[in-house]
């Protein structure tokens, strides 16, 4: 799936490419035979930034054949205006996903997928978190968008969508904090913050941290590159900071082994039908104390008269930040 443009060209269309193949380890490995660079040359190069033109001594014959259907999905998106006569004009942006895999494959006799964690939690934080944001007197300086983004579970199609057509102009948005699973399974002591190492967001993150006595633990995993797998890479890719704050691995009840409720339950109910209201040890303070942590973090950047930015000479910073 793709959405389409205002040309109502496809967002992934390379009139360049003519044709597309993927080929296993080994059929590459025999590829490059004959050509005088070898696979691992190649694949150095690419690791190093480096491309490598040469002509290949073999032809191939692709034939495309194509079936298109359209399909119609929407974003939700909701604006609180800011109290500040000048800071109004910049917005925060807190996202959430409102899609999950609907009817699927029964399993137990269930083909419902119902996705309660991934991601209805992530909706209700945000509508909890909007709630708290319209009760406030005054209202935060700076306005907020809640983006509920349609198709992330086809490739961040609604969040890529509103970041390249937002609804505000994009250089007036600040900052994306999204929300995606809060695995609500246990008494949370600390948070992980997926990409706040890369702008000024990190210490938002902390002072909101600290105001809860919460912790702030690094990636525990960099490896699955999770920053760049959920709707805050799609503002990232547009040069706006962004944060993905997820509950930590520690516990208050020593009794729990975080990381192993985690594992288990992605093992047994991630994208499958026991994602569902039903599925043992929810654990709704543990949401309240989220809720609230997501809250601080907007509350902190909607008042900070400085707007958040990119680190000096990081990697997203550098790549994308000259798109604002």
């Amino acid at each position: 799936m793709t959405w389409l443009d205002k040309e109502n060209k496809p967002s992934d269309f390379f009139p360049e490419l003519k044709g597309s193949a993927i080929l296993s380890l080994p059929a590459t490995t025999k590829f490059f035979e004959g050509s005088g660079h070898t696979a691992e040359e190649v694949f150095a190069a690419a690791k190093a930034g480096k491309s490598l033109a040469f002509p290949m001594p073999v032809t191939a014959r692709i034939h495309n054949q194509s079936e298109l259907k359209d399909v119609n999905s929407p974003n939700v998106v909701a604006k609180l205006e800011g109290s500040d006569p000048v800071l109004k004009n910049e917005y925060l942006v807190y996202s959430a996903h409102l899609d999950h895999l609907g009817i699927g494959e029964p399993v137990n006799g269930d083909a419902i997928y119902n996705g309660a964690l991934d991601n209805a939690s992530g909706c209700a934080v945000m509508l909890e978190v909007a709630r708290a944001f319209t009760k406030m007197n005054p209202r935060p300086k700076r306005s907020i968008l809640f983006v509920a983004v349609t198709g992330e579970e086809k490739g961040l199609l609604g969040s890529d969508y509103f970041a390249h057509y937002p609804t505000v102009s994009k250089a007036a948005i600040v900052a994306n904090v999204n929300m995606d699973e809060d695995v609500m399974l246990w008494p949370m002591r600390d948070i992980i913050a997926y990409g706040a190492e890369h702008s000024s967001l990190e210490g938002v993150v902390e002072r909101a941290a600290k105001r809860l006595q919460l912790g702030v633990s690094p990636d525990p995993a960099p490896e699955e590159t999770i920053f760049i797998r959920s709707d805050q890479y799609s503002f990232v890719k547009q040069g706006i900071p962004s944060v993905f704050p997820v509950a930590g691995f520690k516990s208050t009840d020593s009794s729990i082994d975080p990381a192993a409720l985690f594992r288990k339950w992605e093992q047994t109910r991630y994208h499958e039908p026991q994602d569902d209201m039903q599925q043992p040890g929810l654990d709704f303070d543990q949401a309240v104390k989220y809720a609230q942590f997501i809250f601080l973090c907007g509350w902190l950047i909607t008042q900070d008269q400085a707007r958040p930015a990119w680190n000096t000479k990081d990697f997203f910073g550098e790549h994308y930040g000259q798109k604002l």
